[in-house]
């Protein structure tokens, strides 16, 4: 007997759910859910899904589908992919881009996120990181010591050179990122001169 799918028994909720409904507008966002899942079963890409699913619901950040040491080979991945993956996340020295692609044109092109600082948002509830579980000089002696792991966590907080980082293990590319928390603080600097920049252009009231 072949194992249940969830995706064909997802499908066929869908579809129940699809009859009940008088909403053209829903039935064909019903629908598209459809065809996705459908695309997933049909192009053998339910392994990628599951393990997309188990990447989703870790505590780690978001998924990332390549690293890049630098900008120029990232950029050469892009400008060579027969297929760019359109609004795909990458690392780029470990900071956070995403893949922007226009398919009629061929417009290829890598943006940086600030997905990574506002997952660092989630983790500061109190303002301020969580209490590190590992200190080292180096990002080898880091390494080394995640990748020694019997079971490799998906984020671990530790202190590199003194300074609070995020160790944070991408599992479907076997890649570990050290992201420093200093990076929130630059963040929230931005945040507060647009603020400030919005307050400033806004018409003063009539009296």
């Amino acid at each position: 007997m072949r194992p249940k799918s969830p995706i064909l028994e997802a499908m066929n909720l869908l579809g129940l759910i699809h009859q009940k409904t008088e909403s053209a507008e829903e039935k064909e966002l019903l629908l598209t859910a459809a065809d996705a899942l459908w695309f997933i079963n049909t192009t053998g890409q339910q392994y990628e899904f599951d393990d997309y699913r188990q990447e989703f619901r870790t505590e780690g950040p978001e998924m990332v589908i390549a690293s890049f040491a630098t900008r120029e080979e990232a950029e050469a991945w892009l400008k060579n992919h027969p297929k760019p993956p359109y609004m795909a996340l990458v690392l780029v020295a470990d900071q956070y881009h995403v893949v922007m692609y226009d398919r009629d044109s061929n417009f290829r092109k890598l943006r940086s996120t600030h997905s990574i600082e506002y997952h660092f948002e989630e983790m500061m509830k109190d303002g301020r990181p969580p209490p590190p579980v590992a200190s080292f000089d180096t990002r080898e002696q880091a390494s080394s010591w995640f990748y020694s792991r019997p079971q490799r966590p998906s984020q671990a907080v530790i202190h590199l050179a003194g300074e609070p980082y995020l160790a944070a293990y991408h599992r479907n590319i076997d890649h570990l990122a050290f992201h420093p928390f200093s990076l929130f603080e630059k963040f929230e600097e931005w945040r507060k001169s647009l603020d400030e920049k919005k307050r400033s252009e806004e018409p003063e009231p009539h009296s």
